[in-house]
């Protein structure tokens, strides 16, 4: 079972940088893909951006939202996940969560605050 562990976020002013981290019990490379979701006060849990690994190769998703801004990554030497959040804005304020996708099934990070002031 993986238990993904998050870190980093915190308060950060509009067009400054944060990131969060996610490290898994298992190793990265054998995940089916890592995923950052965030949710704002009173809106649903939305896609932020995905990891997925074809064939140990992996390949990147981004809603548009955040497309330009945010990098995610990772280091396989350190089965961690990251994603890094740059030029933020008030509307990326929300609480980030971390999914790890093992074979179809999900494991989730118990959230990181995010929180961008207007």
């Amino acid at each position: 079972q993986v238990q993904p562990v998050q870190s980093g976020g915190g308060l950060a002013q509009p067009g400054e940088s944060l990131s969060v981290s996610c490290s898994a019990s298992e190793s990265i490379i054998s995940l089916t893909a890592v995923e950052w979701y965030r949710q704002a006060p009173g809106k649903e849990r939305e896609l932020v951006a995905r990891l997925y690994n074809e064939e140990n190769d992996f390949t990147v998703y981004y809603a548009d939202s955040v497309k330009g801004r945010f990098t995610i990554s990772r280091d396989s030497a350190k089965n961690t996940a990251y994603l890094q959040m740059d030029s933020l804005k008030p509307e990326d304020t929300g609480v980030y969560y971390c999914d790890v996708n093992e074979g179809g099934q999900h494991y989730w990070g118990r959230g990181t605050q995010v929180t961008v002031p207007s």
